[in-house]
């Protein structure tokens, strides 16, 4: 599975004691899904995402991080090979993550997030998806 994605920040934050803020950011992502070609029915499939995340973090352009996020995914299959289906094409996406951006203004984003998603029971079958991603940003 891989995606790519653009981010636009609230440039909003409210206070959480001195140190830290939480904030926020609209991420629009599009991905793709690799089929397991191994197998009979084998698929891939693209999703396109829309999520609203918050983010916690430290009053200065560098250090740690922890978001959360809950969105929306159109799926391009409503399977990937033949032992997943998803149901609906439209899906539940959301996260939570952790990460450290660096660089003299913060530029750089190195993150890790955990990402499930599911039609929450809109159709069935829901056999959602869980991924664990390593994910980098640059921020212009």
């Amino acid at each position: 599975m891989g995606r790519v994605g653009l981010q636009w920040d609230w440039n909003k934050k409210w206070p959480v004691g001195d140190a830290w803020a939480v904030s926020g950011y609209w991420d629009a992502s599009l991905g793709y899904w690799r089929g397991d070609s191994s197998v009979s029915g084998a698929r891939d499939l693209y999703d396109i995402g829309f999520t609203p995340v918050f983010r916690l973090s430290q009053n200065k352009p560098t250090g740690w991080y922890a978001e959360a996020g809950i969105g929306v995914h159109l799926l391009s299959e409503t399977r990937i090979n033949d032992r997943r289906q998803f149901g609906t094409a439209f899906q539940f996406g959301d996260h939570i993550g952790a990460g450290y951006r660096f660089g003299a203004r913060g530029e750089y984003d190195l993150g890790y997030r955990f990402q499930h998603l599911s039609n929450a029971d809109i159709k069935k079958p829901n056999n959602g998806i869980n991924f664990n991603q390593i994910r980098f940003a640059y921020h212009f």
